[in-house]
């Protein structure tokens, strides 16, 4: 089983972090500051660029409700497979 380490920082923190650096902060400032390594701070800048409180909200309502759909399509499809090997009389 693979681990994805969870991130000391919530992604709204990320944001504000974000958001000071928008405000004229310089990048090694907000990383010595904040304890992350400058490649951290811009890879979080690629993904979380131009997003507010909100949007970020809704972001994450937007992923839960994929991986819900993906689940159920998945689900759906096992269910088809098991249909089909009655039917064909392979079970």
């Amino acid at each position: 089983m693979i681990r994805i380490k969870k991130s000391r920082f919530t992604e709204t923190q990320i944001v504000a972090m974000l958001r000071e650096h928008e405000a004229g902060k310089k990048v090694a400032d907000l990383c010595r500051e904040h304890g992350v390594s400058q490649p951290t701070f811009y890879q979080w800048k690629a993904k979380y660029s131009g997003l507010d409180a909100n949007q970020l909200k809704e972001f994450k309502e937007l992923k839960a409700k994929y991986a819900r759909l993906e689940k159920m399509y998945t689900e759906a499809q096992m269910d088809r497979q098991v249909l089909k090997e009655i039917i064909e009389g392979k079970l």
